[in-house]
């Protein structure tokens, strides 16, 4: 039985990743930063995938402690841990640091412990943001130049680190890069930004929607595309854009919620005039305003090819993510 160790096993997509490989038949090894979170991501994955061959380890990507030993014996890696808020971060550090000296640290570790794979989960940001309304592919990099915000400049930068990592070494490394993501969050807790917006809106807190269009992606799709990216002989040395090849708008979103029955969900596009003057004093909106109007699409077709990804309609991922988070909050 091959083992695989998880960065960000209590995470949203995580625990997803986690699942799809214990149905698969393999040995998840999960790092927690905090041995308390481990009861609950057991519980959580139990409830989806039998787990009997989970485990966890302690571990931090500021610190060089545990990682060795956590790897020992694995044959791959997901590296999904990274810092994720949309609020712009008072210092761009805080998610550049954390994300960057990370990523090098799990990469180290994994090359010293003869891991043959790591699948580290990248983003669209990191090749869209700063860009006008065009169509973009595996081969185009997000320019850390220009007022991109800090987590698309976080993203861009851990992943071009990475790659400069494993170049001419002995480990093969494959990047995911999601989209917006969605879909049904496993356990209550989860704390995606995604998630979080996705209670807003279902509870009525957001009276506007912002116009915003982006690539969509359902997170059981994501962790069915990592599983195929680690195992598929073609994948290694690739990037795959894991979403939607044309944009979705917010408001696609919010029509599929009314028609299943949620009423307070809004319907309004915010002005953007109206998001710039709140975002001098709401650094949530601030993140907001680098991507408000943009309308990227895709050649997403090497994840298709390569990684034969059959996708889930998104009105039915919007669905089932509501229904989720309203039988979660019962609980």
């Amino acid at each position: 039985m091959k083992k695989v160790l998880i960065t960000g096993i209590t995470g949203y997509i995580g625990e997803h990743c986690a699942a799809e490989l214990l149905r698969q038949g393999y040995e998840v090894i999960g790092t927690v930063r905090s041995r308390s979170k481990a009861d609950a991501t057991r519980k959580t994955i139990g409830q989806v995938a039998k787990i009997n061959n989970l485990s966890f380890v302690e571990t931090d990507l500021l610190s060089d402690s545990g990682w060795t030993e956590a790897m020992k014996g694995c044959s791959y890696v997901l590296h999904i841990a990274s810092p994720f808020f949309l609020k712009e971060p008072y210092d761009e550090n805080l998610l550049i640091t954390p994300a960057v000296e990370g990523t090098l640290r799990v990469i180290k570790a994994a090359k010293s412990a003869g891991v043959k794979r790591l699948v580290l989960t990248s983003s669209t940001f990191a090749i869209i943001a700063g860009k006008d309304t065009g169509k973009y592919g595996p081969n185009d990099w997000s320019d850390i130049n220009l007022n991109i915000g800090a987590y698309a400049k976080s993203k861009t930068l851990a992943e071009r680190a990475a790659w400069k990592a494993v170049k001419g070494s002995n480990m093969e490394m494959t990047a995911i890069l999601p989209g917006a993501v969605f879909g049904p969050p496993l356990g209550s807790k989860a704390e995606a930004q995604n998630v979080k917006m996705m209670k807003d809106l279902i509870a009525g807190k957001m009276p506007m929607i912002p116009d915003m269009a982006m690539g969509m992606i359902d997170v059981r799709d994501v962790a069915k595309l990592q599983v195929a990216a680690m195992i598929k002989s073609g994948a290694a040395g690739k990037r795959f854009i894991a979403c939607s090849a044309e944009p979705i708008e917010m408001s696609a979103l919010t029509e599929v919620l009314k028609k299943a029955g949620y009423k307070k969900v809004p319907t309004v596009k915010a002005p953007t005039f109206l998001l710039k003057f709140i975002s001098l004093f709401d650094r949530e909106v601030k993140g907001m305003l680098p991507f408000i109007g943009k309308k990227a699409s895709y050649d997403n077709s090497e994840t298709f090819k390569i990684l034969d990804w059959k996708p889930t309609p998104m009105s039915k991922s919007f669905e089932e993510m509501a229904t989720a988070i309203t039988v979660n909050e019962k609980k």
